[in-house]
């Protein structure tokens, strides 16, 4: 695994409190086209995510030139503003519970501490996909029958052996 400035790294966000803010379909999709421009614009590479209703996880990289910490700032905070957006405009009944005591915002959609892990072998980059994967047919979950069936999911893309990227995914095999 060739990993120029930033290495590969497995990411976790989830929301604010464990709310199932991500069930909702439209919040996923702003979730993938926040993906989509980060994409075109050059700033990282996505080799595979889930979004499940109440996290994400994804496998990405940032790129040379760009500051993995600003990036990932940026990302969180305008899927949030996204996000809540959408609840206003559609008066969701859960914007009362993303309801926070802090100084610079009155909701919150994520919780603080986002998880990071650079993956530097081949083995653990492997361990992180299927769990990604799998995550969607897990009991406490029972989102689809098999894992490519989940649409959130870079699962179809790897079954597929490519297909079916949502402007988003590389192959790992390709990066």
């Amino acid at each position: 695994m060739y990993f120029k400035e930033h290495p590969v790294e497995f990411f976790t966000a989830t929301n604010l409190n464990w709310l199932p803010i991500l069930a909702n379909e439209f919040h996923k999709k702003i979730l993938i086209e926040a993906l989509q421009h980060r994409v075109i614009a050059k700033e990282i590479i996505v080799y595979a995510f889930v979004i499940m209703p109440n996290h994400f996880h994804i496998i990405w990289q940032v790129q040379n030139g760009v500051k993995r910490n600003d990036f990932q700032r940026d990302f969180m905070k305008f899927t949030a503003r996204s996000i809540l957006m959408f609840m206003r405009m559609h008066d969701d009944p859960m914007l009362k519970d993303l309801i926070v005591k802090a100084s610079d915002r009155k909701y919150q959609i994520w919780e603080r501490n986002s998880l990071a892990i650079p993956l530097f072998t081949d083995k653990v980059f492997m361990q992180k996909l299927d769990y990604i994967h799998n995550n969607p047919i897990q009991p406490k979950w029972q989102l689809s029958k098999t894992p490519e069936a989940y649409l959130y999911s870079s699962a179809k893309f790897y079954e597929n052996g490519g297909g079916e990227n949502l402007g988003i995914l590389t192959h790992f095999l390709d990066g």
